[in-house]
């Protein structure tokens, strides 16, 4: 069988990627606060970019072609999950905009310190799981779809071993993470929105799946649970 690599990103589009990004997340965490010199948002920002980046560097080492994978939608992703997507990624960009207004201009939330250190814990967490599956994982894109044109198949390894989405794991810690590490309960609101369109993309996901991916029914059966061990 012919494989065939989505193509690459180009170079202009790379670096509108490497400024835009950073460039929004500055604009999502400091303008609802209207201020610069607001301490945890730059400890905030600074963490995220420092592991990002450490991420960024191991799947360039270990799956290089992760970025062309997730460098956009393909041709024949599911319409309902770009109706999903469309739900759930509003929720997730509101969310920090929510914490800091929240947290650093507001103080509507008391988040104990304790809580905050573990919600850089989650994040921190949260992105390691998410480059192991992505590692692993030559398949993971950003939208559903059955990868024909690529080979697609199933993949065992590292934490499919151990639950069938632990991308999806890995967003819901990082949903979680940034309300606790920004220190506002406001922001789980737009965090739990987000958390249930995943959990409900997750179950359509695993439905086609089993449909029309060769293989993934029986490894359903081995492996039971789709993102919590032992519940679900």
């Amino acid at each position: 069988m012919t494989v065939t690599e989505p193509e690459p990103m180009s170079g202009t589009a790379a670096v509108a990627y490497a400024i835009g990004l950073p460039l929004a997340l500055l604009t999502l965490v400091f303008l609802p606060v209207g201020r610069l010199d607001w301490t945890p948002g730059w400890f905030f920002v600074i963490f995220l970019i420092a592991v990002y980046g450490i991420s960024a560097l191991v799947l360039w080492r270990v799956n290089p072609i992760i970025y062309r994978a997730r460098s956009r939608f393909q041709s024949g992703t599911k319409r309902w999950d770009r109706i999903l997507l469309a739900l759930m990624l509003p929720a997730m960009v509101a969310e920090i905009p929510v914490a800091t207004l929240d947290a650093g201009r507001m103080f509507w939330s008391s988040v104990p310190f304790s809580i905050v250190v573990f919600g850089y814990i989650l994040i921190a967490a949260g992105i390691a799981l998410g480059t192991w599956a992505q590692a692993v994982n030559r398949f993971f894109e950003p939208g559903v779809r059955i990868q024909h044109e690529r080979g697609h198949h199933v993949i065992t390894s590292g934490p499919y071993k151990v639950v069938r989405h632990p991308g999806y794991v890995s967003a819901i810690m990082l949903f979680v993470g940034m309300a606790f590490s920004l220190a506002s309960w406001w922001a789980l609101i737009p965090a739990a929105f987000a958390i249930v369109i995943l959990i409900l993309r997750t179950s359509w996901e695993d439905a086609l799946l089993r449909a029309a991916l060769d293989g993934y029914a029986d490894y359903a059966r081995h492996t039971r649970f789709r993102l919590v061990p032992g519940i679900w």
